[in-house]
C-alpha cells in the first residue's frame, strides 16, 4: 500500500473528486504507466472518473496512480502484461472488483517492435512479440472488455466505449515491418468490432497519433539525434505531438459527444498523412 494505493487487485483509494465530463464513469487504461497512457489515465481521473493503471512497470504505475490520488481522484494500479489472457481477465475482473463496473477501455499498451528493417531478417520470436502485444493483446482487452460491458447495466454506461491505440503506421507504411502490420490490424479490428457491437450500444474506435513526445520517441531521439529535426519537419505544423494531445482526442471519442462516431481511426498526427 503506497499513499492510500492499493496494487495488484486494487480497492477504492481516495474518496475526493475531481468531478467533470466523466463523473461516475470507469475507465481502465492499459500502458498508463508512461506517455500517452499517462496523460490519459490523469486526464480522466481529472475529468471525474476512477481509473484503473494498468501496465508492467509497478513502481511507475503506483507513482502514476498516487498522482490522481493526490490530486483528489480515485486511482488503482494493476500490473499486468496485455499478450496474457488470464492476466487481461484478471485485470478487468479486478476493474468491477474496485468499482463495480467497466465503462471505458483504453487499449494503449503496445510495443515498437525494434527490428531489422529487412523483413526476411526478422527473428520469429522478435516478431511474434510485436504481434502478440499490439495485436493480441488489444484483442485480449477487447474480449474481456465487451464481456464485461455487455453483462452490465448499460443505462448508466450507454453501453460503454472502447478505444484502441493504432498508428499513423496503421495508414501508411513504416520502415518496421511487424509494427505496421500491427498497427494496421489494430485498425481493421477496430472496425470489425465496431460493426459487430454497433446495436448493442457499444461504441469502438481507434486513435493514429505521428510522433508524440513519449519515452519510446525519447529513445529513438537518443539513438539518433540528427533525426529529430527530420521528423519534426516531417509534420507540417513544425513540431513533435504531445502526449496530452491524443489524451484529449481520447477522452473525445468517450465522450458524449462523439456518439455518433463509431469505427472510426482518428489521425493525430499535425498534417503528416495530408502531405
Amino acid at each position: 500500500m503506497v499513499g492510500g494505493l492499493r496494487s495488484e487487485t486494487g480497492g477504492t483509494v481516495n474518496s475526493g473528486r475531481t468531478g467533470g465530463g466523466f463523473s461516475g464513469k470507469v475507465a481502465l487504461v492499459t500502458g498508463a504507466t508512461a506517455g500517452i497512457g499517462e496523460a490519459t489515465a490523469i486526464a480522466f481521473a481529472r475529468q471525474g472518473a476512477q481509473v484503473v493503471v494498468a501496465g508492467l512497470d509497478q513502481q511507475r504505475g503506483e507513482g502514476v496512480a498516487g498522482r490522481i490520488c493526490d490530486e483528489g481522484g480515485e486511482a488503482i494500479f494493476f500490473r499486468g502484461d496485455v499478450s496474457d489472457a488470464a492476466q487481461v481477465e484478471a485485470m478487468v475482473a479486478a476493474t468491477v472488483a474496485a468499482y463495480g463496473r467497466l465503462d471505458i477501455g483504453f487499449n494503449n499498451a503496445g510495443i515498437s517492435g525494434d527490428g531489422p528493417h529487412l523483413l526476411h531478417e526478422y527473428g520469429i520470436a522478435e516478431w511474434r512479440r510485436t504481434i502478440d502485444v499490439n495485436v493480441k493483446g488489444v484483442w485480449l482487452c477487447m474480449k474481456y472488455e465487451l464481456a464485461q460491458m455487455l453483462g452490465q447495466d448499460q443505462r448508466r454506461s450507454a453501453g460503454g466505449v472502447i478505444v484502441n491505440m493504432s498508428s499513423i503506421a496503421g495508414l501508411v507504411a513504416s520502415a518496421s515491418a511487424a509494427y505496421t502490420a500491427s498497427k494496421h490490424a489494430v485498425i481493421g479490428l477496430t472496425k470489425s468490432a465496431a460493426l459487430i457491437y454497433a446495436d448493442q450500444g457499444i461504441r469502438i474506435n481507434s486513435v493514429c497519433p505521428a510522433s508524440i513526445h513519449t519515452p519510446m520517441f525519447d529513445r529513438y531521439a537518443q539513438q539518433t539525434p540528427d533525426q529529430v529535426e527530420v521528423w519534426k519537419a516531417s509534420h507540417p505544423v513544425g513540431r513533435i505531438g504531445r502526449a496530452d494531445e491524443v489524451a484529449d482526442a481520447v477522452l473525445w471519442l468517450s465522450s458524449d459527444g462523439s456518439q455518433f462516431v463509431t469505427g472510426s481511426s482518428l489521425v493525430i498526427d499535425g498534417g503528416w498523412t495530408a502531405q
